[in-house]
């Protein structure tokens, strides 16, 4: 037996090649003439703008992101590779976009990885046309994803955004976070599973044989030497940087023009309960010229919105306390309890009270790692738990004291210049895993263009998934019991997840031109904005003064405030693609990466029904509650009929209040279905609004690929805030 498995072991490290970028399919820019049309609808509802407004997706991984790559294995109804050059494609003829960044996970590249990316971003720029006027410009850049086990070393994932492209003008190495989740991408599993993936599934066995090339060469690559200038070090190892202080610091030693954008900030799979953006208003994890935009939704869910609840509360000595059900939410510490009190032969005994209490306290203690205390819970067992109930399309597990909201709301004016509050400006992403830019164009083909991932039947479930048909004990486990004997694929929480993804967002640019450096000047001004997928058109402007001061703006005034907001929905969306993609793009990859379908906007616009002003007064003490300070909404200003809808507001109170406000608003436009906008999709909630069932939708067999889940939503758009302090 131990020979038959050394043999094995042998096969499995000597099998697979490594995937490459892949190539380019369309060499063909869109025309000028076709290109100019792209600005004509933003002229025609604001012809007073300056600058028209280009839409891109700043958050895109390929296959040489680990958890992509896992992603897109067949075991759970992944598609094969999915290159670089694929993205490419897909931002330039099925998204038609204007701009787009690759954000793959530094945590899993290689230097061999770091070359090719280079290389295909360059390739993807070289046939864009003219480059003052190209049609889509492709950024460098990488995701720093930082992973902390407990609240107080947890800072959470940073896309790092590049401006140029030539190797002497971006780091030499991605710089990965050194964190968790660079030493889960980097654990090698076990033998037993590496040997099951091909076997169970031995047609496809080659991309099983991929996967474990390309983990050995991540584990292959020498870590770099520590509190060594990043320009010093060798091409050919692993770089990286503990926290966001030394992230600005080794962006610094190189002197790149890079900008450092946080996302998913209240996303549960990885931010540890009770985890709180504090600690990063310092000088040293906070830097106000590189630190400048935040990520308020993605296809990971929003992550705008705060509620004075919590998932975790701690007493005087720092101990972790489950709090109770409030408002409709539920903590998940408490339906752990809650399913134990269910289970118990006799319920409202001392034996089984204890046994509830040991089961948050387990619940807690195990992190992110929660759902394996409860043995054999199933998703309809955790309900909603740790769901927003009244937030607009929310992150999984929500952690409503990392939420943009509470994180601009920090303030401390004894600190020094910098580092008093956060001034950022907000955009929207996809975060997509599948190399596609841009995705919510249309709300369709979930499996494609959402994380939604599962097992394709189920023997492959009951293999993926350790606590499929376990007995359901009346006793709850600690989850360091289980650790050494999951593999990184097990451990992510596919079936549950599967309910929070969303199409993808965009971010959305007042520009003056289309070039690289308009496009990059447009992120430095902050004169950007977030839509939830639509190509909703957005200007927020400061009347104040001798001309209008755009969103993104910082203000001293002595009077009221005016603003003046100007709003237009997208267009309605034709079916299958533009003639364009179609002459440029071979017909099975317009299949393959667009399932057919592109944006293909009609003459028709959606109306923006209704535009909601938040007001936040960052704290002048520490000791302030954010909640008292963040106004949601502030106020709500009906549209009046028409495609386009301007409104105009002023803020008497600004004056005597005498601290300083900034002011942000969202135009919500009228119901349309999304795919998982309804989340877990409650169907019964008690007199309290705590949820009592789901009807989940799975990325697994147990929700068919040909059910996009699509709910009713309000999409939107938020612009970033105009910041005003008192003269």
């Amino acid at each position: 037996m131990r020979s038959a498995l050394a043999l094995a072991a042998v096969v499995v490290a000597a099998c697979g090649e490594l995937e490459g970028p892949g190539e380019i399919r369309g060499r063909t820019p869109m025309p000028a003439e076709e290109l100019a049309s792209r600005a004509r609808p933003a002229r025609e509802a604001n012809p007073d703008a300056s600058k028209q407004i280009l839409f891109g997706d700043l958050h895109v991984h390929t296959t040489y992101s680990t958890d992509a790559f896992m992603m897109s294995l067949p075991l759970v109804q992944g598609e094969g590779p999915n290159p670089i050059s694929a993205a490419c494609d897909y931002a330039r003829y099925c998204a038609e976009l204007d701009f787009w960044s690759i954000t793959d996970h530094a945590e899993g590249l290689t230097p061999r990885m770091w070359k090719e990316i280079k290389e295909s971003i360059r390739q993807c720029n070289d046939v864009s046309g003219d480059p003052a006027n190209p049609d889509v410009v492709a950024f460098l850049g990488f995701e720093w994803t930082q992973i902390g086990q407990t609240p107080a070393d947890h800072y959470g994932h940073k896309n790092v955004i590049l401006k140029e492209t030539a190797d002497a003008k971006v780091p030499p190495r991605p710089i990965h976070s050194d964190s968790f989740a660079a030493q889960a991408m980097r654990q090698r599993p076990p033998l037993a599973f590496q040997l099951q993936l091909p076997w169970r599934d031995w047609d496809n066995r080659e991309r099983y044989f991929n996967f474990g090339a390309m983990s050995r060469e991540l584990r292959g690559t020498p870590r770099c030497a520590d509190d060594v200038d990043t320009r010093e070090l060798p091409l050919d190892c692993s770089e990286g940087a503990a926290t966001p202080e030394l992230l600005f610091r080794k962006l610094d030693e190189g002197g790149y023009d890079a900008l450092v954008v946080p996302h998913g900030t209240t996303w549960g799979i990885y931010t540890p309960p009770g985890s709180a953006w504090d600690k990063q208003l310092t000088p040293a994890q906070h830097d106000a010229d590189r630190q400048t935009l935040i990520e308020v939704y993605s296809g990971h869910g929003n992550s705008e919105e705060y509620r004075d609840w919590r998932d975790v509360e701690f007493d005087a000595a720092g101990n972790e306390i489950c709090p109770g059900p409030r408002d409709g939410y539920e903590p998940c510490c408490w339906r752990a309890g809650e399913m134990i009190r269910e289970r118990c032969k006799a319920p409202g005994t001392t034996e089984c009270e204890e046994a509830v209490v040991a089961a948050r306290r387990l619940y807690l203690a195990a992190g992110v790692n929660a759902r394996f205390t409860v043995p054999g819970a199933t998703v309809e067992d955790w309900r909603d738990c740790g769901s927003c109930p009244d937030c607009f399309v929310p992150a999984y597990n929500y952690r409503p004291r990392s939420s943009v909201q509470y994180i601009m709301s920090l303030g401390r004016p004894d600190a020094p210049e910098g580092a008093r509050q956060f001034r950022l400006g907000f955009l929207a992403s996809s975060d997509n895993h599948s190399a596609r830019p841009g995705t919510g164009y249309k709300e369709r083909d979930r499996l494609d263009t959402t994380e939604a991932r599962g097992a394709r039947d189920r023997a492959i479930y009951e293999f993926l998934t350790p606590q499929a048909g376990e007995e359901k004990s009346a006793v709850a486990r600690d989850f360091d019991t289980l650790r050494g004997s999951l593999s990184p694929i097990q451990v992510l929480d596919f079936e549950r997840q599967a309910s929070f993804f969303a199409s993808g967002g965009l971010a959305a640019v007042h520009s003056a031109g289309r070039s690289r450096e308009a496009i990059w000047d447009a992120f430095l001004r902050k004169e950007i904005y977030g839509t939830s997928g639509p190509r909703i058109l957005l200007w927020f402007d400061l009347l104040n003064g001798d001309a209008p001061r755009p969103m993104g703006s910082e203000v001293r005034l002595a009077e009221a405030p005016r603003f003046r907001v100007s709003a237009a929905g997208e267009f309605e969306q034709q079916p299958g693609c533009p003639e364009f993609a179609e002459r440029a793009l071979p017909a099975e990859s317009l299949e393959r990466l667009c399932r057919g379908e592109c944006y293909h906007p009609g003459s028709k616009r959606l109306r923006v029904e209704r535009v909601e002003v938040v007001r936040i007064r960052p704290q002048r003490d520490p000791s302030e509650p954010p909640g008292s300070l963040i106004e949601d909404p502030w106020r709500v200003l009906p549209c009046p009929p028409g495609d386009v809808c301007t409104v105009e507001f002023d803020d008497p109170e600004f004056s005597a209040g005498a601290r300083p406000a900034l002011y942000y608003v969202r135009a919500i436009q009228q119901p349309t279905q999304a795919v998982n906008g309804a989340g877990l999709r409650c169907r019964e909630r008690d007199a309290s609004g705590v949820c009592l069932a789901v009807d989940p939708c799975y990325g697994d067999f147990r929700t068919p690929a040909s059910d996009d889940c699509l709910s009713p939503v309000q999409e939107r758009a938020w612009s970033s805030p105009i910041f005003v302090d008192p003269a």
